[in-house]
Order: structure tokens, then sequence, then C-alpha cells
């Protein structure tokens, strides 16, 4: 057996007969790669580039990037009641725009799907470098939206003509996010939103949307108008979830009102919907 010593080689009698010197580099970059698939998103970024050029380059290798979840950071943070009505202390910030710089430099341009946790507070900066750097983005799960501006994230979207998806927390005003989407991704089919559904986003996805197939508003509140215009006049859609959501009269000349029955009206519009629903359910164990 051979072992590399100073830059020499320096041979061994293992008593079996001699083999060639096997080095960490030498391992074969396709195991290499499934390997580092078990790592968590630090160790890829900040320990194994570290220890040879062929490991730095396994942890560039497409597969490793399809999917960026940076669902596992959070941010340290105050709400305020005035402007910014957020506070993230700058250690925080610090290390989200040091992991996402490593990430994005080992992605190499490949991420197609990037998830954020809600409590990690994104600023303008650190939206701008992920949107530029993952151009062939598909799947967007967005953070709390405090620290960014509008005409920021409508920037972002421009830039990601192959987004087909969207989780999208709250954010005043939704419709001029909506309206580019609907100029900029001609691709776009599916949207999840965290936020009251009121006539405006409504009327927003019918005009700016209409060829959205898949949609999410479940666990918050929508006005039965909203829903009509939904059922309405989004001609494509195909899944459509409500579950848990609290559906209410929409009267300004009223209390806000919660209904417990959906009348006639809306339920023939949601029909298309019914079809092998018993099916399905969230609770994946009753599922069918």
């Amino acid at each position: 057996m051979e072992f590399q010593k100073n830059g020499k080689t320096e041979a061994a009698d293992m008593g079996k007969g001699d083999s060639p010197v096997r080095r960490w580099e030498d391992l074969d970059i396709n195991i290499l790669v499934m390997i580092l698939l078990y790592l968590d998103i630090f160790q890829l970024t900040s320990v194994i580039p570290q220890v040879c050029r062929a490991w730095r380059l396994a942890c560039c290798d497409p597969l490793l990037w399809i999917t960026l979840d940076l669902s596992v950071l959070q941010s340290n943070f105050i709400r305020l009641q005035v402007k910014p009505y957020v506070y993230v202390d700058s250690p925080s910030e610090e290390k989200l725009t040091g992991l996402l710089n490593n990430c994005l430099n080992l992605s190499r341009g490949n991420i197609q799907t990037l998830i954020f946790h809600p409590n990690l507070y994104v600023n303008d900066n650190q939206l701008t470098t992920a949107a530029e750097r993952c151009p062939r983005l598909k799947r967007l799960v967005m953070p709390s939206w405090d620290k960014i501006k509008k005409r920021t994230m409508c920037r972002a979207i421009h830039i990601w003509n192959d987004l087909e998806s969207l989780t999208m927390p709250s954010i005043k005003n939704p419709a001029r996010v909506i309206e580019e989407i609907g100029r900029s991704c001609q691709k776009f089919v599916a949207l999840k939103i965290m936020e009251p559904c009121d006539m405006l986003f409504a009327s927003s996805l019918a005009s700016f949307l209409p060829n959205l197939e898949v949609l999410s508003v479940r666990c918050t509140v929508l006005s039965k108008p909203a829903l009509a215009i939904i059922l309405e006049k989004l001609k494509k859609l195909k899944v459509l979830n409500i579950s848990h959501c609290a559906i209410t009269e929409d009267s300004p000349l009223e209390p806000m009102r919660i209904l417990t029955k959906l009348d006639k009206s809306i339920l023939e519009k949601a029909s298309r919907y019914e079809e092998d629903l018993w099916k399905v359910d969230e609770v994946k164990s009753l599922a069918v």
C-alpha cells in the first residue's frame, strides 16, 4: 500500500500485496452527491466545500439545488407599532445574508424552488440578490413582507419568467403584485394566500390571473362575494381549497357576519369541484 507524505510516496508492506493509495477526493462524485443529499444546509455550505476542490465541485451539483429550503432559519425580531413595523437585529440579518450567498454561490443558478420561513424577514437587497441568481425559479414560498418594498417584489417577479407557484403571506393592497405576476409569468398556475381574501383581491385574480388552476385560501377570512367572483371568473380553476375559512357576508351596512351555510347560488357555482371529493382529506391517513 502507498501513502502520500510531504509530497513523496512511501511504500508499506501490508503482508498480502500492495494496493494503490486512496484519497478522499478520488471518491466517485456521483456517490458523493448521493451522500451529500442527506446533509443539512449548514453542513453543505460551510463544512463540506472546505475539504478539497473535488468535494466543493460535488457541492455544486444541480441535484443538490433543485430546492433551497430556508425554512430552518428564522429571524430574531421585535414587532413595532410604527414603521418599519418590525425590527430585526443585525446578527440575524448577517446570518441570513451569509447563508444565502453561500447557497447561491454553490447552486450556480439551478434553484427551482425557494422556501422561506414566514418569520424570516428578508430585506430588499437579499430578495434582489436571490432573484438575480435564481433566474430559473418555478416555485416561491415567501416570508413576511414587512421589510420588502412592493416595487422590489415586482422587480423580482419580473425576473422570474418561469414562476409557476407562489405562497403569499399578508401584504397590503396586493393587486400590483398580482398584476406583475400576470404580466411576467406566463406559466403561473398555482397560488396560496395567507391573508383575508376580499373582493379587491378576488377581482385582481380574475383580471390578471385568468389561467389560474390551483388556489388555496385556507384558514383565513373569505367574503362570500369574493368567493362568487373566484368561482365564476376563474374558468380554468381545477383545485380550490377553502378549508377552515371563515366565510363572511360583505355588507358595508352591517357588522361582519360569519356564514354557517353557503346558499344555493354559491353551491351551484362550486358544483364542478365536488366530483370524488369524498376521497380527499387534508389528514393523509383519511385520504383514499
